[in-house]
């Protein structure tokens, strides 16, 4: 049996590893000691350099999404678990929400829920960023596309929380609040589906329920697969970084002054590196379909190795000292919308988000303070993670 480099504390398919205090420092250790690490334990490999990770994202023959991108649960049906053919068929149809314009189109309601999230947090005094504001913005824009009721947002908003903090922690109450929280969006959703059959309108569900692949048509299961990939990718993800982003500025009070001094120039690096340092999706799975040598290590048909972005994000060969927070880093290749054919659909729409809202934001809490020195606490979640409570 192959003598792998171990460490006591890295447990890549555990919540656990992923909240806390956070994984940099045992990611540090795996890039400069096992940067293909074999977690035997979870049963996965660990991608870790920003190079690697570039290249396994590029070569979709060798490692495959269709095993399915968690590390501890099987192929689902939507499209971030499918392969080319499957794949491009499938992103041609849910990127029809996600054009360039229709992103653009969207700018005014995001100003619109951005500058009234934000009121109210003033009018509060002291508030919770990421429960009063940062899950929100995005919950709210991701409802508008998908064509849901304003009174359903605390549920959706419910339902997704609720299974995202179980992956990673699948057993006891989690996993069961879990399953209750799928099992109650799963039957919403059919409803809306329903509805949209019989009354379409110009929403995505709309779009998918009468969409067509090669003649036929999304079954239920699918649908509802979809809207909650839509859900989850665009709430979860982009909740995280306004939390971390926010949090960043707060500890650099000179980086945020030069933000506020001129938005339009320095805003858009700013982005690019809030993006960078909270890295919210924390892997994604493939499955390689023929033994792969890497880095000394071999990679055995039918393994799956776990793509580490928010290592590759702080590998110091790509970025200068890395663990410095830089509102004007350039070059910023960082990978967090990931790459190849499975490049997040909705980037743009994200980077609008960040956008609208930090000009917002610095405008109208120009004596924003942290209420308290402690590091704020992050989820323990092996899929998406970030700042809980700030």
């Amino acid at each position: 049996m192959p003598n792998h480099p171990t460490h006591p504390a890295i447990r890549l398919v555990d919540g656990a590893f992923y909240g806390g205090a956070g994984p940099h420092e045992n990611l540090k250790w795996m890039r400069e000691n096992a940067p293909v690490y074999r977690d035997e334990a979870g049963g996965v490999w660990g991608i870790t350099l920003h190079e690697d990770v570039f290249a396994l994202s590029k070569d979709n023959a060798t490692f495959r999404s269709s095993g399915g991108i968690r590390p501890d649960t099987p192929a689902m049906p939507y499209m971030i678990d499918m392969d080319d053919p499957d794949h491009r068929k499938r992103r041609s149809l849910v990127s029809k929400g996600f054009t360039p314009r229709q992103v653009l189109d969207r700018e005014r309601r995001a100003r619109e829920v951005s500058i009234d999230l934000i009121e109210r947090a003033k009018v509060k005094g002291r508030f919770d960023f990421v429960k009063d504001v940062a899950a929100w913005l995005p919950l709210i824009m991701i409802g508008d596309m998908l064509g849901v009721d304003p009174d359903d947002y605390p549920a959706l908003l419910e339902w997704s929380e609720t299974m995202l903090n179980a992956t990673g922690q699948m057993e006891g109450e989690r996993a069961l609040a879990a399953g209750k929280a799928f099992e109650d969006y799963t039957a919403y959703q059919r409803r809306v589906i329903d509805d949209r059959r019989r009354n379409p309108g110009e929403d995505l569900v709309s779009i998918l329920v009468h969409a067509e692949v090669d003649g036929e048509r999304l079954t239920d299961d699918e649908l509802i697969m979809e809207s909650l990939l839509i859900l989850i990718g665009g709430d979860e993800t982009t909740r995280h970084v306004l939390t971390g982003g926010m949090h960043q500025l707060l500890l650099h009070p000179d980086q945020r002054a030069a933000i506020a001094a001129d938005p339009a120039a320095r805003l858009p690096t700013a982005i690019e590196e809030m993006l960078r340092w909270v890295s919210p999706i924390q892997n994604m799975a493939r499955t390689a379909s023929r033994d792969v040598e890497l880095r000394g290590e071999t990679i055995l048909e039918g393994q799956k190795v776990i793509l580490l972005y928010p290592s590759a994000n702080r590998d110091a060969k790509v970025f200068d000292d890395p663990f410095r927070f830089d509102i004007a880093r350039k070059p910023n290749d960082h990978i967090a919308f990931g790459l190849g054919g499975h490049f997040c659909l909705g980037s743009n729409l994200a980077r609008l988000e960040l956008r609208v809202f930090f000009e917002e934001a610095l405008r109208r809490l120009p004596n924003l303070e942290l209420a308290s020195s402690d590091p704020p606490p992050l989820r323990p979640s092996n899929f998406v993670s970030g700042i809980e409570s700030l």
